[in-house]
Order: C-alpha cells, then sequence, then structure tokens
C-alpha cells in the first residue's frame, strides 16, 4: 500500500509553489513506479524459500539502516519531536509498516503481484463501509457510486467462475492488508505538522523491524532465508540484487521520491497520482516474473481503481466546501492523506 506509496502526512500544496507541478507530478510518477517494485522483489525471494516474514525484516531492517541518518539530520537536534510523537511513530510502525507489508507480501505468495495489490487498495471502500454502518448515514452519491464500482471490480478480479481457481487464503491475506490499510488511515486522519516526514518515516520502519525482529525471536513468526539466485524477468542474479532493490529501489527512493512529491503537489493530488502503483505493479509483474491477470481481472482492476477515484474526488469536493464553510470535516476526508509502503 501500501506504498507506502509514500504516503507520509503532508500539508496541501501552498499557492506560491504551484509552479513546482509539473516536476512534482514526474516525481510522483516515478514514486509509483518504484513502489510498484515491491511486489516484484518480494516474490522472487519468496520463490527462492524465503519466507514472507522474513522478506518483511530484511526489507524495513535495511531501509531504517539507511534512513536513519537523513532523519537525525532532520530533527536538527529537537529530539524531543520524538517524545511528544512517539504513539505516532509507534502505530505507524506497527500498523502502516509491519502488519500492512506482512499481509501483503503473505498474500503475494499465493496471488499473483497485481491482485494482491488490487485487494489491497480497497481499504477506501472499507473505510466508507465502515463510516456508514457506524453512523448510519448513507454515503453522498459519487462515494456510494465508487463504492459499489470497487465492490464489482472485486468480483471480477476473484474471477469466482474461472477456470483457475483464486487461492482464498491468499484473498484473506489481502482484504487483511486491506483492512490494517484502513485501520491505519482513521488512526492517521487528524493532521500533525510537528514531526518531519522522513522522521516518521525512518521511525515506523525501526519499530516495524523491531516488532518483527522480537516476533521472530519469540516463535511467534517463521523466519526462513535463502542465498540461491533469483529469477527477475530473462536474469538469474544473486539473491542480494532483489534484497537490494527492494531495500533500496521499492523502499528508500521510493520513501524519499514520494515525500518530495507530496510536498511538490500536495497530498490530495500526490494521492491520485499515487493509484498508477497498480498499473506499475501489474507491469512489473509482467515484465520481471512474467505474471499478468487475466482479461477479467484486469478489468476488475480498472473497476476497483475507477470506484476509487470517485471515492477520493468526493472526499476532495466535500473538503472543499467543509472549508469554504469554515467547519471541521469527517475523518473520511482525510483518511486518504496517508498512505504507508505496500
Amino acid at each position: 500500500m501500501p506504498a507506502a506509496k509514500d504516503h507520509i502526512p503532508t500539508t496541501e500544496l501552498p499557492a506560491g509553489r504551484r509552479g513546482f507541478l509539473a516536476p512534482g507530478l514526474g516525481i510522483a510518477l516515478f514514486s509509483s513506479a518504484v513502489f510498484g517494485l515491491s511486489g516484484s522483489f518480494a516474490k522472487s525471494l519468496l520463490e527462492t524459500g524465503w519466507s514472507p516474514g522474513a522478506a518483511v525484516t530484511a526489507r524495513l531492517t535495511g531501509a531504517a539502516l539507511i534512513l536513519a541518518l537523513p532523519a537525525a539530520f532532520a530533527l536538527k537536534g529537537r529530539w524531543h519531536q520524538l517524545r511528544d510523537n512517539w504513539l505516532t511513530i509507534v502505530l505507524f510502525g506497527l500498523i502502516g509498516v509491519a502488519a500492512c507489508q506482512l499481509f501483503y507480501f503473505n498474500a503475494v505468495a499465493r496471488l499473483s503481484v497485481g491482485v494482491a495489490l488490487l485487494l489491497e487498495y480497497l481499504a477506501p471502500v472499507i473505510i466508507v463501509l465502515w463510516l456508514w454502518a457506524a453512523s448510519r448515514r448513507r454515503p453522498r452519491l459519487l462515494t456510494s457510486s465508487g463504492t459499489l464500482l470497487s465492490l464489482a471490480g472485486l468480483v471480477l478480479v476473484l474471477d469466482l467462475t474461472g477456470a483457475v481457481k483464486v487461492d482464498l487464503v491468499g484473498v484473506l491475506w489481502g482484504m487483511a492488508a486491506a483492512v490494517c490499510l484502513a485501520i491505519y488511515f482513521f488512526i492517521t486522519a487528524k493532521e500533525n505538522d510537528t514531526l518531519p516526514p522522513i522522521v516518521l518515516a525512518s521511525g515506523g520502519l525501526m519499530t516495524g523491524a523491531a516488532v518483527m525482529w522480537l516476533a521472530a525471536a519469540t516463535g511467534l513468526l517463521p523466519m526462513a532465508f535463502s542465498t540461491a539466485d533469483t529469477t527477475l524477468g530473462s536474469w538469474t542474479t544473486p539473491w542480494w540484487v532483489s534484497l537490494a532493490g527492494l531495500v533500496v529501489l521499492a523502499t528508500v527512493l521510493a520513501y524519499t521520491s514520494g515525500i518530495m512529491a507530496a510536498r511538490a503537489l500536495g497530498s490530495k493530488v500526490a494521492s491520485f497520482v499515487s493509484l498508477t502503483e497498480v498499473l506499475f505493479a501489474v507491469l512489473w509483474a509482467w515484465l520481471l516474473l512474467g505474471e499478468l491477470p487475466g482479461a477479467i481481472q484486469l478489468l476488475g482492476g480498472f473497476l476497483i481503481v475507477g470506484g476509487v477515484v470517485l471515492v477520493r474526488l468526493d472526499e476532495l469536493r466535500a473538503s472543499a466546501r467543509a472549508a469554504g464553510m469554515k467547519v471541521q470535516a469527517s475523518p473520511l476526508e482525510h483518511a486518504n492523506d496517508v498512505e504507508p509502503v505496500p
């Protein structure tokens, strides 16, 4: 997701920085492209005997170590910001980083990369359904239409009547990742400008890595590593090439470029552009793994993404109306300002 994707709390685009829109768009597309690599790199490791937990732990640990120095520089000695925001950092690491990635990688181990990511992208739909059930207020027409469109897309993605049956356990892992992402959206809905984004990213990665190592040490999380060569497209490469790609490209560069894009475009526009991650993930999986969802699943994917676009458009309109009326927007209006790494 996520993703990161990535996807850190930011403020909206200031009027004086609109000139950065064009380069910001390019950076945002680059961020989506490298985020989309995570599933392919991870699956190349999983196919050689790595467990999902091991792949996630190695990814988080490597990225946390690389980002530690830039994060310390961003703090500039203001260590109290870590103390003041420890709960946000812990929740980000537990839910937005460790749990979401672990569930997604478990889904990738059983499903194609594209299908696993599409399931995770149902998080905004889960938010809509939850708010509907909790408030007993029917969503606005555009949101309702987007939700129904995404649910219809889900049916097509699962391709229940197809010759090749989708792995049920993999689907459950993908849905668990979506639920985890939805919960994270709710937790981080409150805007927080007291912590530099790269510090939140680094702190979350460190927290997630620590949790994964602790779970492994207690025997709760199976850890299996392999030094066998991995296959990426027509190339056979050492295992560390896939791991380096997962850490450096799909995490460190993805996070950094995502932060730059969000600052240039504003969080709302950046979150829309991040939807292209699904397309990039499918493309990379086709080129590097030889995976390509069936025609029905691709159609379902377009419906899911289209539904999410409608929901986000409705949120943007609601936020604009709320700003004009000078009233507090609901959590749903802020829910998509943040997206963890997928």
